[in-house]
C-alpha cells in the first residue's frame, strides 16, 4: 500500500556534503604593519616628499652648480640660517599678514557678490558679468594701476590680493549654489525660512564642496600673487616680506637663500592644505556624506 493511502507521509533522507576547505587557503589575513601604514594619506604624501627630496638632492648634486640649482640640504641650512637670524621669520610673518588681510577682505567682498546674485536675478547677471571681465585679468597687472592709486605702500597689496581672491572664490561660490538640488530647495521653502536662513541652511551646505574648492585656489592665487607683488615692491619700497627676501638674496647671488625663501612658502602651503583645508573638510563635507 503507498503512503499516500495509508495515511502516513515518508520523510525525505537529510543529505549533508562536506566540502574540504583544506585547497582554499587563508581566506582571511591580518593586515602587517605596512599595509596598517600606507593605508594613511599622510604616511603616503610623508614618502612621496622624501622621495621628492631626495630626487632634488641628487640633481643638484648631478649638476653641481649652486648658483644654477643648490642642493636640498645647502637649501634646508639657509632656511635654518634665516630663521636663527630672525630675517626669515619676520620676512614671513610680513607676507602672513598682508595675505591675510587680503584673503578676508576678499572673502567678505565674495559673500557680498554671492548673495546679491543669489537674490535677484541683476545681481546673478552683474556677477556673471564682473567675473567675465575681471577674472581673466591677472592681479599682477593691476600693480602698476594700484601704485598710482594707494601709493607704495601695502594698501597696494592688498588690492591685488583682493582681486586675486574675489573673482576665484565668488565663481566658485555661485556655481555651487546654483548646483544646489531642487529638493532642498524645496524644503527650504516648506519650512518656510527667511533669505538669510535660507543661505545658512540651504545654500551654503549644499554648495560647500565648491566653496571649499574656491577657498583653495583663492589661497593659492593669493601667495602667487603676493610674491609677484613683493618682488615689485621690494625693487621700489625697500620693504617687504617673502617676496623681498627672495630678491635680496638673488642680488647677493646666495641661491640657497632664494630656494629658502621659496621652500618656505612651499612649506606653507602644504600645512594649510593638509591641515587646515584637510580639517575643514572633515569637520563639514565628510561628515555631511557629501565626500569620500
Amino acid at each position: 500500500m503507498s503512503d499516500a493511502t495509508s495515511g502516513t507521509v515518508s520523510s525525505r533522507p537529510e543529505i549533508f556534503n562536506t566540502v574540504s576547505t583544506s585547497g582554499l587557503g587563508v581566506v582571511q589575513q591580518p593586515l602587517g604593519v605596512w599595509e596598517r601604514l600606507i593605508g594613511f594619506a599622510a604616511v603616503r604624501k610623508s614618502i612621496l616628499l622624501v622621495l621628492i627630496a631626495l630626487a632634488w638632492e641628487l640633481y643638484a648634486r648631478w649638476l653641481g652648480n649652486s648658483l644654477l640649482f643648490p642642493t636640498f640640504l645647502d637649501t634646508v641650512s639657509a632656511l635654518i640660517a634665516g630663521l636663527a637670524s630672525g630675517e626669515l621669520a619676520r620676512s614671513t610673518w610680513f607676507s602672513i599678514k598682508l595675505l591675510l588681510q587680503g584673503y578676508v577682505i576678499g572673502l567678505v567682498l565674495a559673500a557680498v557678490f554671492t548673495a546679491f546674485a543669489s537674490s535677484t536675478r541683476v545681481g546673478a547677471d552683474l556677477l556673471e558679468t564682473l567675473t567675465s571681465m575681471f577674472n581673466p585679468l591677472p592681479s599682477i597687472a593691476l600693480l602698476p594701476l594700484a601704485m598710482i592709486w594707494f601709493g607704495l605702500g601695502n594698501p597696494s597689496i592688498v588690492f591685488v590680493l583682493i582681486h586675486a581672491v574675489l573673482w576665484s572664490v565668488a565663481l566658485n561660490t555661485h556655481a555651487g549654489f546654483r548646483a544646489v538640488s531642487p529638493t532642498w530647495r524645496m524644503v527650504g521653502q516648506n519650512y518656510g525660512l527667511s533669505k538669510v536662513g535660507y543661505v545658512a541652511r540651504i545654500l551654503i551646505p549644499g554648495a560647500f564642496p565648491s566653496i571649499l574648492t574656491g577657498l583653495k585656489i583663492g589661497w593659492a592665487f593669493a601667495w602667487r600673487t603676493l610674491i609677484a607683488a613683493e618682488l615689485v615692491f621690494g625693487a621700489s619700497g625697500g620693504d617687504g616680506g617673502l617676496g623681498w627676501f627672495i630678491f635680496q638674496h638673488k642680488n647677493q647671488l646666495d641661491i640657497p637663500g632664494v630656494f629658502a625663501g621659496l621652500l618656505t612658502v612651499i612649506i606653507f602651503g602644504l600645512v594649510v592644505e593638509n591641515v587646515v583645508f584637510r580639517l575643514v573638510e572633515r569637520s563639514t563635507v565628510q561628515r555631511w556624506g557629501m565626500q569620500v
